[in-house]
């Protein structure tokens, strides 16, 4: 259950409200004054639920109420403000410093009981909304198949790598690999089985990679690797881990077992080096393992490695 914060300094009044909303299995936590509750409130895991009185020693009430609001905390928190003051302009003043709602002492034990509920009703409802709105941003970001970012996604990494690698006088690899033969895999076993191994090659590849590289789908049987902080022997090394990883088994299918390889092409990026060029090389480079003999790493051309101005 959603925790709540009783901020009053009345201590008799802070016990009753304690025990009571103890009782209905809220979890409590308690604030003597305002300063207190803004500590308690700004927490992590702080309550979502806050029965805060107006006269509080150090920050009143509508103080703690515009504090938090100017936070602008994506955890919302729900305040309900406890008042002697009933006249309308002030219950008004204190809705405007972005108390949710009040309550008029000597409150009613009953009625804050039920308003608490009105509350939980809709910090509910905004927690279906920022998970909904966090799973359209991964469908709108990730490939539906695989689960790596989409190809705007892995585009939209590798420009910031880039710009960060100009900023801070670093380097940063990009990877272009190609699942080889895989029209073979499609062709024999069928598409489902080719989407398990499009599946399989992304697991197997996230498996390898550092905690900040990015493994996107950028077409097909095609993926993009973006390793920001490596130098090329270091990216041939981390290419060639790739490609291990994925050809190390192979791919079962239903009663089907499908070996399957992989070839990379790298390119790295130091100063100011444009996206596309490097996007260029890297294919290049991708075309040149396949011509190789597939199932290995090549590096792109030196002339392809030249950083130029934007």
């Amino acid at each position: 259950m959603i925790k709540v914060l009783i901020a009053d300094d009345d201590p008799i009044s802070r016990r009753l409200l304690e025990v009571s909303l103890s009782r209905e299995g809220y979890p409590v936590s308690v604030a003597a004054n305002g300063a207190e509750a803004l500590r308690l409130l700004e927490q992590q895991d702080g309550p979502r639920l806050a029965v805060v009185d107006w006269m509080m020693p150090e920050v009143d009430g509508v103080d703690v109420c515009r504090i938090i609001r100017k936070s602008a905390r994506e955890a919302y928190v729900y305040i309900i403000l406890l008042t002697a003051r009933g006249h309308q302009a002030e219950i008004i003043q204190g809705l405007e410093a972005g108390a949710d709602d009040y309550v008029t002492k000597p409150f009613d034990l009953h009625e804050l009981k039920a308003r608490l509920r009105a509350g939980m009703r809709i910090l509910e409802l905004q927690g279906q909304l920022v998970v909904a709105r966090e799973e359209a941003r991964v469908q709108a970001t990730h490939d539906s198949l695989t689960g790596l970012l989409n190809h705007a996604a892995i585009l939209g990494v590798f420009e910031k790598e880039l710009m960060r690698a100009a900023r801070e006088g670093t380097s940063v690899v990009l990877m272009m690999a190609d699942i080889d033969n895989f029209k073979w895999v499609n062709d024999t076993h069928g598409h489902p089985a080719g989407d398990i191994v499009l599946r399989e090659t992304a697991r197997r590849m996230l498996a390898v990679v550092r905690p900040y590289d990015s493994i996107g789908r950028y077409g097909g049987e095609e993926f993009v690797v973006v390793a920001p902080g490596c130098d090329l022997d270091a990216g041939v090394k981390l290419a060639d881990r790739l490609r291990e990883s994925v050809c190390a088994l192979p791919v079962h299918a239903g009663d089907v077992s499908i070996p399957i390889t992989m070839s990379i092409g790298v390119a790295v990026a130091r100063g100011n080096a444009r996206s596309s060029q490097l996007l260029l090389a890297a294919d290049e480079a991708l075309y040149a393992a396949k011509n190789g003999g597939r199932n290995r790493v090549a590096t792109a051309a030196a002339g392809k490695l030249t950083a130029t101005s934007p």
